[in-house]
């Protein structure tokens, strides 16, 4: 499609509603088609109106490869990397790491933010530098992934969901959890209150990467992959591809949780019609069979990918949750990001 059919994506859907729309949701066997029309339209748009650059941070940041070398499980022949004006980016083919130096007093908590985008491609804005604005607030460092899409995790594909081969989106999480705590000093960073958030496709990284930690999905590359990958705690925002649909709150098979899962906190909207709350009910059943501590939070309004926007529903609220909950398990000590 031209400009002349697609003026302005802005003017169709909330700029934080682009990305994630365009994965269609994996709850029902066949698609609703309100839905599959946005998703065709907004995609012919993103293709006709995305520019040729790479993601950038603002300035003052500076993003950084996480592999020095060759990427693992590269995909071949990739399309080169575009954003588009909405914040998103696609076809990142070179996974990078953004830091963000936590303001103010430092509590020596880092979060790595895992943005959303169906693992298709990645929100950017409102899934990340958005929320490392807010973490970096409350005096926690904040390192924002550009993580690897298309098909680098559970999505779906002509209406059928697809699972690839490797997971790379969960090889760059894992790598980046050790580069963290490989910098930790540098940083004014506790190696041992680093932790995880995740939204939407980042939700299920999020809970991938706090199953899958024993050992390393790639051949290890220098010393940070000696370092533990597991997170110290996870924040999972409606998340998706963690329930198996058909079922009564089975987890899909690639999620495995075990007694040592960390501390998890759980964020979701009954009415989400992209990832049926369903998949946090799972993961909580799931995680409480394992005797990991975990909290979930579910409203009756929200929707899906709502991350910071303010509104008047209680959902909205769900920042202080999450601090009041650091404080809870320990990870913030008492007046830390108060």
């Amino acid at each position: 499609m031209g400009s002349t059919i697609c003026p302005n994506r802005a003017l169709l859907l909330p700029k934080r509603s682009l990305i994630v729309l365009g994965r269609v949701t994996s709850d029902s066997k066949t698609m609703h088609k309100p839905i599959l029309v946005i998703f065709l339209l907004v995609l012919a748009c993103a293709h006709s109106h995305a520019h040729a650059a790479v993601w950038q941070p603002s300035p003052g940041h500076v993003q950084v490869p996480i592999w020095p070398g060759a990427v693992p499980d590269a995909m071949p022949n990739p399309k080169p990397e575009s954003v588009d004006p909405g914040g998103g980016a696609y076809d990142v083919s070179r996974p990078t790491m953004t830091a963000y130096a936590a303001k103010g007093p430092n509590t020596g908590v880092a979060v790595v933010v895992f943005p959303g985008g169906g693992y298709q491609a990645l929100a950017m804005g409102g899934e990340g530098t958005e929320i490392c604005d807010w973490l970096t607030s409350r005096g926690i460092t904040c390192v924002l992934l550009k993580y690897r899409v298309p098909d680098s995790g559970p999505t779906m594909k002509n209406g059928h969901a697809y699972y690839p081969k490797v997971q790379t989106a969960l090889q760059d999480a894992q790598r980046t959890l050790g580069l963290v705590r490989q910098h930790a000093a540098d940083w004014h960073v506790d190696p041992h209150k680093v932790g995880v958030i995740g939204f939407s496709a980042g939700g299920h990284l999020a809970a991938a990467v706090s199953t899958h930690f024993a050992q390393r999905t790639y051949p290890p590359v220098d010393a940070a992959d000696e370092l533990s990958c597991r997170p110290d705690f996870a924040i999972v925002v409606y998340p998706g591809h963690l329930w198996t649909p058909g079922t009564n709150l089975s987890l899909r098979p690639d999620i495995r949780v075990r007694a040592d899962t960390p501390p998890t906190f759980l964020l979701h909207a009954e009415d989400d019609h992209v990832d049926n709350v369903k998949h946090s009910l799972t993961y909580y059943v799931a995680l409480q069979k394992a005797g990991v501590s975990t909290e979930m939070h579910l409203y009756a309004q929200g929707g899906h990918a709502f991350g910071l926007l303010r509104t008047k529903l209680p959902i909205a609220r769900w920042p202080a949750l999450v601090e009041q909950w650091l404080h809870t398990i320990g990870v913030l000590n008492p007046q830390e990001g108060d």
